[in-house]
């Protein structure tokens, strides 16, 4: 599944006094109520499937909403589907047979109710991001484009039971990115009852999922999902209802923890460090990375290769991780992060580090090129300074880390002067979409474990390559893995090695970790999955007293 753009949090240090609370350990809240009490970094965004673009709402969506698969662990496994489809007609077509399930008021769900999702978020006026996943369903890029109708996409239900699908060319990894929520079904009673309240809060949606949302109004810092006695596999749903807080602040979420209150929170700084030894924690290894996006179109000074890569050569990542984070989280040397995917003819070779191979000088820190790159750029560019805006999340963690990088900017960057923007986490998905920014720390999360769920955000035209970096050879490197390479495994993998390398090397976007979650956790929950698109997946988990 997805995880569009993450709360981008740093980490800050945190008083000792509340670190060692937290190493301490502490007993799991009461489960006579068999409720869950987790937290989250922000706000909901939307609950309209096709409008989701980050992991807070994907999250959400994931519990209370079902596709044709979800991910139990890294297996993918059917959901709707009542099994793992395989291609026919040369990899073009996809006939999907759906088991029987309701909506959460108790109407029948068929595959008019995929048809209909589908055609809605390619269709341009519902203004959807993701409508990009659907390139290679046929007709969707004349769609997206304007050129035809909606009603023309490849996508049709035979029958109630039955949903097929026409691609344009084969996608070796279609099956996977369907646990993305963009390809979720929607009822189209319920998107035209609501209008365009639908998805903005728990009232004005209809769900199908293993729990229905509650208490959430658009904008508030908590919610409900009680379990749905109507979703066709309820019966393998133990967890009664899951309440989630917003803590913006992990000091506060330490101490909801001890006090019982919150039965998993996320940890920072050396926060992370010292709760280690804590018998409740543990770290989540994600398929998330961490950069720096730099708005060519705002900031022409950005478009010389020479400042960016100088920026990149002034960031310490190493320090930064050990100092600011203190998670475990990995320094990155692209944009993909490594665990992500394999190459195809050896499962032990990771993608990440085979790209990394010819081009990890570009972000090793070096301060001494980082200033002479930066002086000639600034030549090149007719300028002899740069002022700079630094937009962030305005969290505690999203500061220090914004703090952090404004300091060794400017201090190896002579000429460089950044001031910094916390804004809220949709302000900063809003102003990221719109342009409204000069630099921004950002990330994305896998949508599916292919190299292509990162690399395809950076080529000219999408729709999430906010900073509008450009570059026709990675562009048509991009598209050969979608189409004359997208069948011969080996030639698929080089199109986007070399598509990383270039990406890295030109520095179209600025890496710079790849998460590590480090979080304490109740061992009163057993059975919780985590997926390849960092999502929780609660189907089997159980709470113990």
């Amino acid at each position: 599944m997805k995880k569009a753009k993450f709360f981008t949090a740093g980490a800050g240090m945190l008083a000792l006094t509340a670190i060692l609370a937290a190493c301490g350990g502490s007993k799991s809240s009461s489960t006579s109520s068999n409720t869950w009490n987790r937290m989250e970094s922000d706000v909901i965004s939307t609950m309209d499937a096709s409008k989701n673009t980050d992991a807070i709402s994907g999250q959400a969506l994931t519990d209370t909403m079902e596709g044709l698969y979800h991910y139990q662990g890294t297996k993918l496994t059917p959901g709707l589907a009542t099994k793992v489809t395989k291609a026919t007609n040369n990899g073009l077509t996809y006939t999907y047979k759906l088991r029987k399930s309701t909506w959460s008021d108790g109407s029948k769900l068929t595959a008019k109710d995929f048809v209909f999702a589908w055609k809605r978020t390619v269709d341009p006026a519902t203004k959807a991001q993701y409508a990009y996943l659907f390139s290679g369903v046929k007709n969707a890029d004349a769609i997206m484009a304007g050129k035809m109708k909606p009603e023309t996409l490849g996508v049709k239900a035979i029958n109630d039971q039955t949903f097929e699908v026409t691609l344009e060319k084969p996608i070796p990894y279609f099956n996977t990115m369907l646990t993305n929520p963009a390809f979720f079904p929607q009822s189209e009673k319920a998107v035209k009852k609501y209008g365009a309240k639908y998805g903005t809060n728990s009232k004005d949606i209809l769900t199908n999922g293993a729990y229905t949302l509650s208490g959430w109004n658009g904008t508030g810092n908590s919610w409900t999902e009680t379990k749905n006695p109507k979703y066709w596999n309820a019966k393998n749903i133990h967890i009664k209802t899951i309440k989630t807080q917003v803590v913006k602040d992990s000091s506060t979420a330490l101490n909801l923890y001890n006090s019982k209150k919150l039965d998993q929170v996320t940890l920072g700084g050396q926060q992370a460090a010292s709760a280690k030894s804590n018998k409740d924690y543990k770290a989540l290894k994600q398929t998330s990375a961490f950069y720096l996006e730099l708005n060519e179109k705002k900031v022409p000074a950005f478009k010389n290769v020479k400042i960016r890569q100088a920026i990149s050569y002034a960031l310490n990542r190493d320090q930064y991780i050990k100092k600011v984070l203190n998670d475990g989280s990995l320094a990155s040397t692209g944009v993909t992060p490594a665990g992500l995917m394999s190459d195809p003819s050896d499962s032990s070779v990771d993608f990440a580090k085979t790209a990394a191979k010819g081009t990890s000088q570009y972000t090793k820190y070096d301060p001494a090129k980082a200033k002479s790159l930066f002086k000639e750029g600034l030549k090149e560019v007719g300028q002899s300074s740069l002022n700079l805006e630094l937009m962030t999340d305005d969290t505690t963690n999203a500061k220090t880390t914004a703090e952090y990088l404004q300091n060794v900017l400017e201090k190896n960057l002579p000429g460089m002067k950044v001031t910094t923007a916390t804004v809220p986490f949709k302000t900063r998905l809003t102003r990221s979409s719109t342009g409204q920014f000069d630099m921004v720390i950002t990330a994305w999360g896998a949508d599916f474990p292919d190299a292509i769920s990162f690399l395809d955000l950076f080529t000219s035209t999408n729709s999430y390559n906010d900073g509008k970096w450009s570059n026709a050879q990675y562009d048509a490197l991009i598209e050969k893995s979608k189409t004359t390479d997208a069948t011969n495994a080996d030639k698929r993998w080089n199109d986007l090695v070399q598509a990383q390398q270039l990406l890295t090397k030109d520095m179209g976007v600025v890496p710079i970790y790849q998460r590590v979650l480090s979080t304490l956790q109740s061992p009163k929950i057993t059975g919780l999955t985590y997926s390849p698109a960092n999502t929780f997946n609660y189907t089997g988990a159980k709470l113990s007293n």
